[in-house]
């Protein structure tokens, strides 16, 4: 159990100016005291407030900002780089909602310099409002296709109180984007989002998702990285109302040269709170990569808190590299339990017998093993199109390698 110190934050959400040399992205600026924990990361809507990351900060070390360089300037970029359509049943409100008019910027505080320069730049961000009291029986789907270029934006959904909905974030085609997504999930209200990323091989994907879970509502919340260059989802959600729940599950499946992160924040604050954090990863061909860091804060109010995360990868050849780093602080002793797990490793050797001796090919063995491992995330999505889908595009990146390594033996935990 650690305890952390919070950073003086002023009214408007911004760190206090005294603070910042202790936590400015800039690790070479004079008097800089690494950030230890989550909760104590720089929060600001000015990008100014940010140093320009060199990738040697807690939050950047894993992320190759050598390829980032249009995302980390303050510059406008064009409105036309992302096409977007939106499929919505009836009742669902959508508008646009400037800087300062609410409920934009509710729950959305830039934690570093790219989400600070997304807000920025987008003057006019759109809301997905779904009405008190309504259950939808289709989901809202926003597909956003990309155009080639650089873009930035920042997107609000509020589930009003007792609605039930899910929302699906499609990306495609190819762009350069610096994305905030900020929800709001009111009292009593059951929402789902997914964030699909089937990006172009050569799209950038930078998204922060920040969410807050009222009292008695729910979360369940899905990213699922199968295409782009670099793509990096980091949800951070507050379960801020006594008996919020939040499920946060994760899919990514990266081929050579591919770099797929997520770092997730899960925070307990209000009391009898329950919490479920799941990602697997696949990974298959040299440079293949992916990064998972979890984050869970239970905070001094959240008694009886029930958290686990888990992070589980599975590497399919050589060269390719799983970073998996779980982390849980705890600020209160009276919760019913916390804890966290995370392995990589290669095939399992009985599961492979066990299929082989029923007469299975290795080959078909080795899919059928990777495809049970990726299935788990895929049911939960609980979308029947979208499922189908997605499993069939987890065919189709398995079938991009004819050769699959030979299994070691064991199975690395940390």
């Amino acid at each position: 159990m650690t305890t952390a110190t919070q950073t003086p934050a002023t009214a408007e959400g911004h760190i206090d100016p005294a603070a910042r040399l202790a936590n400015a992205e800039g690790a070479g600026t004079a008097g800089y005291v690494p950030v230890q924990t989550r909760s104590e990361r720089l929060t600001s809507f000015d990008p100014a407030d940010f140093g320009t990351p060199t990738g040697r900060e807690v939050n950047w070390k894993h992320t190759p900002i050598s390829r980032l360089a249009a995302l980390l300037r303050d510059e406008p970029a064009p409105h036309d780089v992302i096409g977007v359509e939106v499929s919505a049943p009836e009742g669902v409100e959508q508008k646009r909602l400037a800087i300062g008019e609410a409920p934009r910027g509710e729950v959305f505080r830039p934690d570093d310099l790219v989400s600070a320069i997304a807000w920025t730049q987008e003057e006019q961000a759109p809301l997905i409002r779904i009405p008190a009291g309504i259950e939808l029986d289709e989901p809202v789907v926003v597909t956003l296709t990309g155009r080639g270029g650089v873009a930035h934006a920042h997107i609000v959904i509020e589930a009003q109180a007792h609605s039930r909905a899910t929302v699906i974030l499609r990306h495609q085609g190819t762009a350069q984007q610096a994305q905030n997504v900020e929800v709001i999930v009111r009292d009593g209200a059951s929402l789902t989002l997914v964030s699909v990323q089937r990006w172009d091989d050569d799209a950038i994907h930078l998204s922060s998702h920040q969410a807050r879970v009222d009292r008695d509502a729910s979360l369940t919340h899905v990213v699922v990285s199968l295409g782009g260059g670099i793509v990096r989802v980091n949800p951070s959600v507050e379960l801020a109302g006594a008996g919020a729940d939040g499920k946060l599950f994760g899919l990514a499946f990266a081929d050579a040269g591919q770099h797929l992160e997520s770092q997730v924040y899960l925070h307990h604050k209000g009391p009898h709170t329950v919490g479920d954090v799941l990602y697997k990863g696949a990974l298959q061909g040299e440079g293949a990569h992916t990064v998972w860091i979890g984050d869970v804060l239970i905070g001094p109010d959240a008694t009886g808190t029930d958290s686990y995360e888990a992070n589980r990868n599975l590497v399919l050849t050589e060269g390719a590299r799983a970073d998996s780093i779980p982390n849980l602080e705890i600020e209160t002793g009276d919760i019913i339990g916390a804890g966290h797990a995370s392995a990589t490793g290669r095939f399992d050797d009985e599961q492979l017998f066990y299929l082989q001796a029923r007469g299975i090919s290795e080959d078909e063995a080795r899919r059928l093993v990777v495809l049970g491992f990726l299935a788990e995330i895929v049911q939960k999505i609980q979308v029947e199109d979208l499922a189908d889908e997605l499993s069939a595009a987890i065919e189709a990146e398995l079938a991009l390698t004819q050769t699959i390594a030979a299994p070691a033996e064991g199975e690395a935990t940390a």
